[in-house]
């Protein structure tokens, strides 16, 4: 403003050269800055192009990669069982064992999905056919052999007269290692998704860790930072699985928050060390501590415990969506099935099912989750290991009828059979069971 006013008065004393110098030192001064104001737009364009570009090969890369993982798991997938030979068996904690295995033929074994699990096929002295039982993968894929981790299955508190499963004390009593197994290849549909950053909860009871294990190292070893909160219940450190191994993943990944449950902790047992809470896993005390409900959470454990854990998230306003779990044995936690179409299905009231070798016939109702399930009620034996429509044990054959199938299966439900752990029926149903 000084300057202006001091070029008018040179202007006015005539001092025209004086005027006009000023005028083009404005007017250079002003070229200048709009010439500084275009380069930094440029610059800015060019910047959200390049992290544009960037974005895209990185998400052209991902996509590929996921790809090539899916190429390579059907070119390496076997059908049928393969042969496995236990490598190490280690001693986890109290009636816990690791198994890893390598296979026997020593070619390549294809990459899983974190969450899957084994198929075994087990000859057991005194039975008559192959004990057929799922365990699930507990670590991330490696290329040498998979790791699988069993703990003995024990008969409930109240039953005096139970006994321990024949194929979990089989696995700790008998097996041992050089010996070899029958395995099908990694299957199931509880898994995590990679491709995703979305935060998730990782919740689980006693041996249910160990498809939380193979998520949480897949994580990890991705690079990824995705927001990991990680809850475990067992009653004591005598029943912590891979305990050593979780407290060294707390300390060295600033992404995973690990809190550790004992419902009946020991005399020696040192909260703050051992574990942080004292009771069970819960939604309260999810409630507590995670900022908000919006994860994706996984859940693998006890029936009772997981069935808990489901009804408590919905009511919190967690949507089924953003709820996945595993359960072998007994199918205790249920998500709504998709309905036939109503054009295929007779009213439930009007559908019979006869199982012609125990020469019973019940009624099917709709809550029923399956046709493993209502056998089950009934008092009626249907072998079965994955429940999940994998492993093909729970095959039935139709003797007459029709059945819908719930959910997607893996096993080849051979013409005239049904696979009764994911399947109802459409109308009156006869089965060979």
């Amino acid at each position: 403003m000084q300057s202006l006013t001091s070029a008018l008065e040179a202007a006015s004393k005539g001092n025209a050269p004086l005027v006009v110098g000023y005028v083009l030192l404005g007017i250079l001064v002003l070229q200048g800055l709009i010439m500084l104001y275009s380069h930094i737009r440029r610059l800015y364009r060019e910047r959200k192009e390049h992290d544009l570009a960037r974005r895209r090969l990185e998400l052209q890369i991902k996509t590929a990669m996921v790809q090539h993982e899916e190429a390579e798991q059907s070119r390496l997938v076997w059908n049928g069982y393969r042969k496995f030979t236990v490598a190490k068996k280690i001693l986890e904690c109290e009636d816990v064992y690791s198994f890893y295995l390598i296979p026997h033929d020593c070619k390549p074994l294809p990459p899983f999905k974190p969450g899957q699990y084994l198929t075994f096929s087990l000859n057991l002295p005194g039975q008559a056919k192959p004990v057929i039982r799922c365990y699930s993968l507990s670590d991330s894929h490696r290329k040498e052999g998979y790791r699988v981790t069993i703990k003995r299955a024990l008969p409930p508190p109240d039953c005096a007269d139970g006994k321990p499963g024949i194929a979990s004390s089989y696995f700790c009593d008998c097996v041992k290692e050089g010996d070899i197994l029958d395995v099908k290849a990694p299957g199931g549909h509880f898994f995590l998704d990679l491709g995703k950053e979305r935060p998730v909860v990782l919740i689980s009871g006693g041996v249910g860790i160990t498809p939380m294990i193979s998520m949480l190292n897949a994580i990890l070893e991705s690079g990824s930072k995705r927001e990991v909160w990680f809850f475990f219940g067992a009653r004591n450190r005598s029943e912590h699985i891979l305990k050593d191994y979780t407290e060294k993943i707390a300390r060295d990944h600033d992404n995973v928050r690990m809190h550790i449950c004992y419902s009946r902790p020991g005399k020696e047992d040192k909260q703050g060390v051992d574990y942080q809470h004292a009771g069970r896993v819960t939604v309260e005390l999810f409630k507590q501590l995670l900022p908000s409900n919006n994860y994706d959470y996984f859940l693998c454990g006890p029936g009772a415990f997981m069935k808990s854990i489901t009804d408590d998230l919905s009511a919190w306003g967690v949507p089924d969506s953003c709820v996945f779990f595993e359960a072998f044995g007994p199918a205790t936690v249920k998500k709504s099935a998709p309905k036939p179409a109503a054009s295929t299905t007779a009213p439930a009231a009007n559908i019979d099912v006869t199982f012609s070798k125990t020469g019973k016939t019940v009624h099917w109702r709709p809550e029923v989750a399956t046709l493993l399930d209502l056998a089950e009620e009934n008092g009626i034996k249907i072998e079965a290991g994955c429940r999940a429509g994998n492993c093909g044990t729970c095959l039935v054959a139709i003797k007459s009828g029709a059945v819908d199938y719930v959910t997607e299966h893996g096993a080849a439900a051979e013409e005239g059979s049904c696979l009764t752990c994911i399947c109802k029926p459409k109308a009156n149903l006869v089965l060979d069971a």
